[in-house]
């Protein structure tokens, strides 16, 4: 005896996290965007997870804890942190939504943090 199991095909959202019902769906988005960059600066610089890990300041089981996904206890600020020591520059642009006008307000975050309006 066979059953027939029909597929449903559903379309989500552009957040996965809000798709599974995160409460924190926004925020657990951008902070796998950012573990994201860090998994890539490491890899186009060809670090080993321990020369990463001297880099970031972090043991190197932390480092790949947090490229395995376990990043709930870790704030966005500090994924930013982790990236400024990698190396990156972070800009956060603020402006009115759905507008892309030439002005706008940067944040800048590298080793010196500069605002700008």
């Amino acid at each position: 005896m066979t059953q027939d199991i029909e597929n449903t095909i559903v379309r989500g959202s552009e957040n996965l996290f809000a798709d599974l019902g995160y409460a924190d769906a926004e925020t657990h988005l951008l902070k796998a965007g950012l573990v994201n960059r860090i998994q890539e600066v490491i890899n186009e610089q060809k670090m080993t997870q321990t020369v990463a890990a001297k880099r970031m300041g972090l043991s190197q089981p932390d480092v790949s804890r947090l490229l395995k996904g376990h990043f709930r206890d870790i704030s966005v600020e500090r994924l930013m942190r982790l990236l400024t020591r990698l190396g990156c520059e972070i800009d956060i642009v603020i402006r009115e939504q759905g507008k892309k006008t030439s002005r706008r307000n940067t944040i800048h975050l590298g080793m010196d943090v500069n605002v700008t309006a």
